[in-house]
């Protein structure tokens, strides 16, 4: 590293008095020191200040609107939820999403969904994987499906046909998996 000289210093804090700051806090100005008989320039510390005062603040991410959709948390009735509490009802169908990417999982989701419907099928075992354990480290490798699948099915074209979403019994897959309860189609 290479030390100012007299002059130099000079130079350098008449420049640094012109300066504007774009920000309001004050840039510091490094420290000159005169160590025998030279002037030496404390940069590493003036240096880390000036990066800490000139880096401008992360601005928030606007929070993205959750698509406007019928909420599916209440149109079971008591029977219902007790059977699949229970695990006494049997999926007519299930979708295994654990271990595809997000983009195909997504897609494979959507055909599932469709297919599923056509069939007539009333309920259908989502299989996600487990979401990832409290204790794990963030970012979590695990669990992205899972966190994923709320978003992509209240956004789906097939929504409306989707009564109920719960979570799905131990014997079906517990915490990795979903039961995905359709309405009945409308006759007539």
């Amino acid at each position: 590293m290479r030390h100012l000289d007299p002059e130099e210093a000079a130079a350098w804090h008449r420049v640094m008095a012109t300066v504007k700051p774009l920000r309001i806090a004050p840039m510091p100005r490094p420290s000159v020191t005169v160590v025998a008989g030279k002037p030496a320039v404390a940069l590493a510390k003036s240096l880390a200040a000036r990066r800490a005062v000139s880096v401008a603040p992360a601005v928030p991410p606007r929070p993205v609107p959750k698509p406007a959709v019928r909420t599916t948390q209440n149109t079971l009735d008591a029977s219902w939820d007790r059977k699949l509490g229970r695990g006494a009802v049997t999926p007519d169908s299930s979708l295994d999403l654990h271990g595809h990417t997000l983009a195909s999982a997504h897609a494979l989701l959507d055909q599932g969904l469709d297919r599923a419907i056509r069939r007539g099928d009333r309920v259908l075992l989502l299989v996600t994987g487990k979401p990832p354990r409290p204790e794990s480290e963030r970012p979590h490798a695990r669990g992205a499906i899972r966190a994923a699948v709320s978003d992509w099915l209240a956004g789906s074209r097939h929504a409306d046909a989707i009564a109920a979403v719960r979570g799905a019994h131990p014997r079906h897959g517990g915490q990795g998996a979903l039961y995905l309860v359709f309405r009945r189609p409308r006759v007539g």
